[in-house]
Order: structure tokens, then sequence, then C-alpha cells
């Protein structure tokens, strides 16, 4: 293999392992925290743990702060804690693919919005279908809880929310702006997770599986996810997230045991399918991670 080969497959590398930790993480915490501490303590460990590791990293107060930045930076660490509660929240009642796929509606929307061109009309049909097929209006066995889906909505119009005001203070360094969001983010989890677990959330035990759930769910995805943005074009890296539900949904399959359907399958199937249409025609590259 040569080194320009090599080069080109580090970055594709990279994404797939950023995704897989992801996935893998969240289903660890929602086999091994959510019975423990529920899906707000859970929330609240991952978003708190891994705000005191960005602020011990990047000493953020280094830099001076724009006061036109205050605003929006705030807006933008709400919107991250929001997202990260709501996501958790709906996966304690339906499955981790299909709540991230449903989830994805909202970088799907900002993309679409930023490129106003005729051709994603077909994207947002697609990503319509999807949703249709995932959106519980059966009564049986098969048909997602109403709730959980009400909850990953929230979190994908949170997400949207937290793209638009990430570009807006896009001119801070990200030592700056992820670790201040980040504890924005936690000073509105935490007191929801602390209200749903009390002091469990302090059990040695539970704070070490927290710990290793973060690392695995946080550092070491955002870490690739860095390295591959260095290499890749940006709709090449959005097509690559594109594909996290899917992986999402095979890892929870076999960690979690969460069986889809054939029908669920498929719309996840549009839902991504919609998400590269959208990252190859869209001006800029929306489809950015919340993984810190």
């Amino acid at each position: 293999m040569t080194n320009s080969t090599k080069k080109a497959l580090l970055p594709l590398l990279a994404m797939l392992c950023c995704v897989t930790f992801l996935g893998a993480g969240t289903s660890w915490a929602k086999m091994s925290l959510f019975p423990a501490v529920g899906a707000a303590g859970t929330s609240a460990l991952r978003v708190g743990i891994s705000s005191l590791c960005l602020m011990a990293f990047w000493r953020p107060w280094r830099w001076k702060m724009p006061k036109e930045m205050i605003k929006p930076l705030i807006l933008y660490g709400l919107s991250l804690g929001l997202m990260n509660l709501f996501f958790y929240l709906s996966i304690q009642s339906i499955p981790f693919g299909v709540a991230l796929a449903i989830e994805f509606i909202g970088p799907l929307g900002v993309a679409i919005l930023l490129s106003r061109k005729w051709v994603d009309f077909l994207w947002v049909c697609l990503a319509i279908v999807g949703l249709a097929m995932l959106i519980p209006i059966k009564t049986d066995q098969a048909a997602l809880d109403k709730v959980g889906v009400i909850f990953a909505l929230t979190a994908a119009f949170f997400w949207a929310v937290y793209i638009v005001f990430g570009k807006r203070i896009s001119e801070l360094h990200h030592g700056q702006s992820v670790p201040f969001g980040m504890l924005l983010a936690a000073l509105v989890v935490v007191p929801v997770g602390f209200a749903q677990a009390g002091t469990a959330l302090f059990s040695p035990n539970i704070l070490l599986v927290a710990v290793c759930v973060a690392i695995i769910s946080s550092a070491l995805p955002i870490s690739l996810e860095m390295l591959a943005l260095q290499r890749v074009p940006a709709k090449t890296y959005g097509i690559l997230v594109s594909m996290e539900p899917a992986v999402a949904a095979l890892l929870a399959q076999v960690i979690l045991h969460e069986h889809l359907t054939t029908s669920q399958w498929l719309a996840i199937g549009f839902i991504i399918l919609a998400s590269v249409g959208g990252a190859l025609t869209s001006k800029s590259n929306t489809l950015q991670e919340a993984n810190a």
C-alpha cells in the first residue's frame, strides 16, 4: 500500500472509528447506567464529566471573550445540553438507531435550508417518508413509543439550533467555544439528572463507568473527528457522518439486543439517503457532530 493510499484511507478509518466509538459508548451507557441513574442521570454524568475534562484541558479563560459572542455562545451551550438530554430521554423508550435517525432530521433540515436547490426537495421527501414510517400511527407491538419519538424530534430541533449558533461562534477558537458550551450544557443537564438520580450519581462504581463512557462516546470520537476534518472535504465528512444511524442500529442490536423490523431498517435507510443527499448538495457542511 502506497503512502498516498494510506493518507486517503486514514481519515475514512478515523470517521468509521468515530461513529463506532460513539455508538458503542452510548449503547454501553444505556445498558449499564440507565438502570442505576436513569436517562437524565446518564446524560448529566456524560455532559458533566466531559465539561470538566474540556475545561481542564483547554483552560478557555485564557482567551478574551468578545461581548458580541456571549449571547450566541449561551444559546449554543443551552441547545447542546437540551439536545443531549432529550436524546438520552428518547433512547430510554425507543431503539438507539431509530432515535438517532429521527434526530438527523435536525441537521438535515439546516443543510437543506442553507442549500436552497430544487434537488433538495427530493431529500425532504425521502426524509418525510422515512419519518412517516417510524412515527407510531399503528397500535401493534412494532409501533414506537410516542413519547420517545417526541423526545427524539425535540433533540433534532435542538441539534439544528446547536448548528445555527455553532456557526455564529465559529470565529472563536474551538478550545474556547467547545469547553464553555459544554459547561453551559452541564448547567442545564446536571440539575435535571440530580433531580432524577440524587446522590446515586456520585457512587464510585457509577462514576467509574461514567468516566469510561465519556471517554468512549466523547473524547475519542471528537479527537478522531478532528483528525478526519483536517483531511477530507466537508461534503465527504457529511456523507460519512450520515452513516451513523445504521452503525448505531447495528451496535445496539449486538450490545442491547434491539432488533428492528424490516420497515424500521428501511426507514433508517431513507433518512440516511436523505442525509447523504443533503450533504452532497449543501453549500457547507452542517452535519456536525455533538460528540464533545
